[in-house]
């Protein structure tokens, strides 16, 4: 079957509203962790996850932080201008996070139709005691959203320190609230590091020191990667086929020692928290084919599209493809390797790497769903048919899954 042709109705189930959880648990690991291998389904509790863990496992987290990526900024006339930063424009996160004059951001614009080109739109910041302007310019339209210039007039505050004082952190539009401000930290995992997803990581939400303390005790071992989580991870898809959906592309970044201990093997199960952390690992194989096919040879062109795994005629073994990336990263003296993934993992997609999957209950007819049926296969329609009539709560702030391949 070519997934390209899959319908997406196929991945429909019905979803009551009260059954989404708007908010989340007071205690991050109690909340529920249903536990799905190939034979049986069972019902846990999150802080049971290191004791469905063996030795030497190997479990990988997202790392990335959630920006207040929603800001408010006003014309001259009073109107309101919301605009909400998505990617920034031909800068690495880290690099554009850190500018400290002006940056431009690919953003999506409510009242668009209404802010001029070049009208300059303001808000009030004070960073450290230091009350300062910062201004958005729209520079025009770039695919489906916008390009914004933003200035600000300290130059000692950096883009984060501007935005972390006038942003407000940009929750799921099924929630139907605004965040308030508990959503500060709950929307956070307890080891984010680096910012720059609009969208947190929700498989890792229910990880609390306590947790990684068991983990450890069991002796599983914990690594980490950076992926941005964008806001296309909620769009739905609209199209009656899969081919018709475009999906987004996100940066991430994985270190040396990770890529090493993957070729290596050094581990008994792979088990990754998260699809972004699932689109990131098994990323890794198609990007590697590119470079042994001379398809990708700079940055420019280190971006794995949607369907280009499915369409490649050459098969190098898993070995072959991770030795490619190595050698690409020690070519370029970096401690890191850095890309960009649009993958599309859907049923006949081969795994590579990943052996179990951590992650909450998606929205139906979503790519995030169709992750899931490429993993476990029908058995999807199992697993949460358990989960709705298990009382479990969906969605990013609901209840949790190990899924089994």
């Amino acid at each position: 079957m070519d997934p390209r042709h899959i319908a997406i109705e196929d991945y429909n189930y019905e979803l009551p509203d009260h059954r989404i959880a708007k908010y989340p648990l007071p205690v991050r690991h109690e909340s529920n962790l249903l536990v799905s291998d190939p034979t049986d389904i069972s019902d846990n509790r999150f802080y049971d996850l290191p004791d469905r863990l063996e030795k030497d496992d190997l479990l990988i987290i997202n790392n990335t932080r959630v920006i207040p990526a929603r800001l408010h900024f006003y014309k001259p006339t009073g109107g309101v201008v919301e605009v909400f930063c998505l990617d920034p424009i031909q800068l690495a996160h880290q690099d554009a996070m850190s500018r400290k004059s002006g940056v431009q951001w690919k953003c999506l614009v409510g009242g668009a139709k209404k802010w001029k080109p070049d009208q300059l739109v303001s808000v009030s910041v004070n960073v450290g005691g230091i009350s300062f302007s910062m201004h958005a310019r729209n520079m025009g339209r770039i695919h489906d959203a916008f390009i914004i210039e933003f200035t600000w007039e300290n130059n000692q505050a950096v883009f984060s320190q501007v935005i972390e004082a006038v942003g407000e952190i940009p929750l799921p539009p099924y929630f139907n609230r605004d965040a308030d401000i508990s959503d500060v930290e709950r929307y956070q995992t307890v080891f984010a590091k680096y910012k720059g997803s609009v969208a947190a990581p929700t498989a890792s939400l229910h990880f609390t020191d306590e947790v990684f303390q068991s983990l450890t005790s069991r002796g599983v071992t914990v690594d980490e990667l950076t992926l941005h989580v964008g806001a296309g991870t909620f769009k739905p898809v609209s199209s009656v086929q899969l081919n018709e959906h475009e999906m987004h592309s996100e940066w991430f970044s994985i270190k040396m020692e990770t890529l090493l201990r993957l070729r290596n093997h050094d581990y008994n199960r792979l088990v990754v928290a998260g699809t972004t952390s699932m689109r990131t690992i098994e990323s890794l194989y198609g990007l590697g084919a590119k470079l042994l096919e001379g398809r990708a040879s700079d940055f420019g062109s280190m971006n794995l599209g949607q369907w280009e795994v499915y369409d490649s005629k050459s098969k190098p073994s898993l070995t072959d493809a991770l030795d490619a990336i190595i050698e690409y990263t020690r070519l370029r003296k970096e401690k890191h390797f850095s890309a960009a993934s649009s993958i599309l993992i859907a049923p006949t997609f081969q795994f590579q790497l990943c052996d179990g999957l951590i992650t909450n209950f998606h929205q139906p007819k979503s790519t995030l769903l169709v992750l899931v049926s490429a993993f476990i296969g029908d058995r999807w329609k199992e697993v949460y048919n358990h989960a709705m009539a298990g009382n479990y709560r969906f969605l990013s702030y609901g209840d949790s899954s190990l899924l089994w391949r």
